[in-house]
């Protein structure tokens, strides 16, 4: 993944809408997380598909048969870094309603549910 990708404004998601979207349209709405399996092992939640984007060679080339464009998708990682690299990169591909997770997981720890762990 490229610099060329980091041009396009990214929409966000707080930690608070996210957790209403996954209790009221989980099935409306692609969850992706990009953080390393290690880190899922730490802290995860429901209904997030894993795409690390350490392993973006092996996933990128099927991402339009994974995932569909137009429907709304909302990027977790750590701290929001990651998945903000990750939305410019859908967004380049032709995905329209991409948002970032302010914060990441860290944030829906504090904010939301601490019983998510933190690291």
């Amino acid at each position: 993944m490229s610099a060329q990708f980091f041009s396009q404004p990214i929409a966000t998601v707080t930690v608070e809408e996210l957790a209403r979207l996954l209790t009221e349209t989980p099935t409306k709405v692609q969850f992706i997380d990009v953080r390393e399996p290690r880190e899922l092992e730490l802290a995860s939640l429901p209904g997030f598909q894993n795409l690390p984007l350490s392993q973006y060679a092996e996933w990128s080339g099927n991402i339009l048969t994974c995932l569909e464009p137009e429907k709304p998708t909302v990027v977790m990682c750590h701290h929001g870094m990651r998945s903000a690299q990750m939305c410019q990169w859908l967004m380049s591909q032709g995905f329209t309603q991409v948002r970032n997770v302010a914060g990441g997981i860290d944030a829906y720890s504090v904010l939301v549910d601490p019983s998510v762990p933190r690291y």
